[in-house]
């Protein structure tokens, strides 16, 4: 485990990206380099990792989740394995637990207590994470399917989707009343500002959980700005330590920040996969699925910032995130007005989602065409559910209030769409930052570059009047 106050890899690295060296880092080649790296590295021994969690120290049971076949001298590996896996992951159930009841309970802690109690928390979770490298043996010997498909059949979607496909308002119907928010109590963040959780009861039915979102709030935050940012794909920022995080100088300039967990991230990852694979896994079904549900989950929150402030709010995401957003800025057209952001921030969108979940270089690598097709899905009865997804006409934030960060070189969340929907909505030059970097490398260069962040500042300070 990482001895408390000793940094770990991953923060070590991100302290790197701040020096010069970010900026030898932030340019194409670490794009190819890390799309490598995630293709067959970091997604099949997520796959692994997950089959172990379902296992729950099952030498039988795991073969069958991991879709290996056994043999005898693995059989043996993975007995070792997964005894060391359990130990852990018995460990960490048990400090969430002990998490929540402090974080959540009835009772007032200190704020040192309520700091040293996710202080642990966040080390034994990332740690328990960093355990996919003890995988990589089973990973170099055995072939790993990185996606435990579990494909809808046209007929199945079809009875969810097809009394919605043409008719929006009701696909992103918000609930009366909204579902009660709960407030943690505050812990200590990094730099001395004051972080707090939200959770509520996710207010669609289908998700079936709870959704809980982190808020980082400066010193001064009488009546700060709100920005509700959104996560990429298989990201979990409160599970890991020293992420590269492209929005956290907001905090010291003086906004709120608020990070949600997408559906099937975080403490919302199913039984037996890992942060993102449900989306991947159940196309076209899981895009329907997830943006649909996230832009109510954040209209709840939109809601109860408008409650408790009257300072400007704001929405946007990085990749997936900048999707839900962009999604958001199209749907809030049926949603009453206070529900409708101030100004939104985006970072590594796309112009249409199937652009990124159908054709994008992650969709390419994870195989989601092949897959869909041999469960009975041609290209025009993926296309016949998009238009749900899809911008309808003008946001309903004005252009003026929206900031795009964009690579030219991206190919996850294709750059050409993405400046093709920007001309449409007619954002000002000023308000589009483009840079000769690809999906990857934007976070890391606006580490050093905050150029968009000032920009987004100014926009905030400007609506705050």
């Amino acid at each position: 485990m990482t001895s408390p106050g000793r940094a770990s890899t991953q923060e070590v690295v991100v302290a790197a990206l701040r020096t010069p060296v970010g900026s030898l880092l932030a340019r194409p080649w670490f794009d190819k380099l890390a799309l490598i790296s995630i293709a067959h590295g970091f997604i099949p021994l997520s796959r692994l990792w997950a089959a172990a969690r379902a296992a729950e120290g099952s030498v039988e049971r795991y073969f069958d989740e991991a879709g290996i076949a056994p043999t005898a001298k693995l059989q043996a590996s993975v007995q070792r394995t997964l005894s060391r896996f359990e130990e852990v992951r018995h460990r960490v159930v048990d400090i969430e637990r002990q998490w929540a009841d402090v974080i959540f309970g009835p009772r007032q802690p200190t704020i040192e207590t309520a700091s040293q109690t996710e202080h642990t928390r966040l080390c034994h979770r990332s740690d328990y994470n960093n355990l996919r490298r003890i995988f990589i043996p089973l990973r170099l010997a055995a072939k790993v399917n990185p996606i435990r498909w579990q494909i809808p059949t046209p007929a199945e979607v079809a009875a969810v989707y097809d009394p919605l496909v043409d008719d929006h308002a009701k696909a992103f119907a918000l609930p009366d009343p909204m579902p009660e928010v709960t407030v943690s109590h505050p812990v200590r963040g990094h730099n001395g500002e004051r972080n707090y959780w939200l959770r509520f009861a996710s207010p669609v039915a289908r998700m079936g959980d709870q959704v809980i979102a982190r808020v980082y709030e400066p010193a001064d935050s009488a009546n700060a700005p709100t920005l509700i940012f959104g996560h990429g794909i298989c990201v979990e920022f409160d599970h890991w330590r020293g992420l590269v995080d492209e929005v956290e100088a907001m905090v010291k300039m003086g906004i709120r920040v608020v990070r949600p967990e997408a559906p099937w991230h975080g403490r919302r990852v199913p039984d037996g996969m890992y942060g993102g694979e449900k989306f991947i896994a159940t196309a076209p079904m899981g895009a329907l699925d997830l943006f649909t549900s996230a832009a109510r989950e954040w209209a709840v929150l939109i809601d109860w910032f408008r409650s408790t402030t009257s300072a400007p709010i704001a929405i946007g995401g990085s990749s997936l995130g900048a999707m839900t957003a962009q999604t958001i800025a199209d749907k809030a057209r049926y949603w009453p007005e206070r529900l409708r952001p101030d100004a939104m921030f985006l970072v590594t969108h796309c112009g249409h989602i199937e652009e990124a979940v159908v054709h994008g270089e992650l969709a390419k690598i994870w195989g989601v065409a092949q897959a869909t097709m041999q469960h009975g899905w041609r290209s025009d009865l993926v296309r016949h559910y998009m238009p749900l997804l899809e911008a309808e006409g003008r946001t309903v934030v004005d252009p003026a209030n929206i900031v795009t960060v964009l690579g030219d070189h991206d190919n996850v969340t294709p750059f050409d769409g993405a400046t093709t929907l920007n001309d449409e909505w007619g954002l000002p030059a000023e308000n589009r930052f483009v840079y000769r970097r690809g999906h990857f490398s934007i976070p890391i260069g606006m580490m050093r570059d905050q150029s968009p962040l000032v920009r987004f500042r100014h926009i905030l300070t400007r609506l705050a009047g």
